[in-house]
């Protein structure tokens, strides 16, 4: 497995909140498109990138209200699922998840969790079109799954079905120092990579932890029991806010980071992270039998350390233009 090495950086200022990734490409080949959306609300939107530069080629939109979409996930048919799951200050009613397929209308499902609103920033929809969410506890991190199909003439209940509690990590980087490194903040689910391995993958502000799935259709059982299991750590150290993931046909993990302060978003990527994940004899790390007793941050406190750094470099240039105009007296 490589180390992690620069695609592009992002210059469009639409995209300074990167929150979300696909690849969209053949079995073998890199990624002919990136897809992306970024944090916030409004009308459902998606960006296509080129992945040489990281200009957008493309924007899709789609009427349908959104509050705070954070993650997006993909399908095998190609259908792109928009989770509307970002809760800071855990008081919605309800969640939702907007699907935009190749061909036809979008269609959206409202989703409630049974104890109570939660943050969260991560989806993976299996192959079935189940889709998973995982909150952002810092700790033991809630997976949810439907109780019942999706439908859109009425709100879907959601079941809590297992726990994810990652591995230690001192992989530095991220807006939050340690407890970062058990913050979930992206989700993927990759496809079968040309060397036949497979994984899903989950990521942090500092790493992006990744975990086999077998031979097979993955259904939504078969994910969450994937996701139970012991996965292998990919280190992305020093990115500013990263809370974007996703997995190519070739085995390659892409990351993507928020802009924060002077640095842009940008994208990076890893060759050979699901083969790696997949080896007979793989290093991965089972995951610990009690949640750490690491406390979870207050949901704005990633922001609020993106605007000290803005204000600290603000002040650093006044103070610097101060000086500069006493030594001209």
């Amino acid at each position: 497995m490589d180390e992690p090495r620069p695609v592009c950086t992002i210059e469009d200022p639409r995209l300074a909140e990167i929150s979300g990734l696909v690849t969209d490409g053949a079995p073998g080949e890199p990624p002919q498109h990136y897809h992306t959306i970024v944090d916030g609300g409004g009308t459902a939107e998606v960006f296509t990138l080129d992945p040489v530069g990281c200009t957008v080629t493309a924007q899709r939109d789609a009427p349908v209200r959104v509050t705070d979409v954070e993650d997006l996930g993909r399908t095998p048919d190609g259908g792109l699922w928009l989770a509307d799951i970002g809760d800071n200050t855990a008081r919605r009613e309800s969640v939702r998840l907007v699907v935009l397929p190749v061909d036809g209308p979008p269609r959206s499902y409202d989703l409630v969790y049974p104890d109570g609103p939660r943050d969260a920033e991560a989806v993976l929809v299996a192959d079935d079109g189940t889709p998973l969410i995982v909150d952002k506890t810092t700790g033991a991190a809630g997976l949810y799954r439907p109780a019942e199909p999706l439908t859109e003439d009425s709100v879907v209940a959601l079941e809590r079905v297992a726990d994810v509690v990652l591995p230690y990590s001192a992989t530095t980087g991220g807006p939050l120092g340690a407890v970062g490194t058990r913050t979930i903040t992206g989700g993927a689910v990759g496809p079968m990579a040309a060397d036949g391995g497979r994984a899903a993958a989950l990521r942090t502000y500092t790493d992006a932890w990744l975990f086999p799935l077998p031979d097979g259709p993955v259904t939504g059982d078969v994910l969450v029991g994937a996701l139970g299991g012991a996965p292998l750590q990919v280190p992305l150290p020093g990115e500013p806010q990263g809370e974007a993931v996703a997995l190519d046909g070739r085995g390659t993990l892409h990351s993507a980071t928020e802009a924060r302060g002077l640095s842009p978003a940008a994208i990076r990527s890893v060759a050979g992270a699901v083969a790696a994940a997949t080896a007979p004899a793989a290093p991965v790390a089972a995951q610990p039998a009690e949640a750490p007793d690491v406390p979870s941050f207050p949901p704005w406190l990633p922001a609020a350390a993106g605007m000290a750094v803005v204000v600290a470099v603000l002040l650093a240039g006044v103070g610097a233009m101060a000086l500069h105009g006493r030594r001209r007296r």
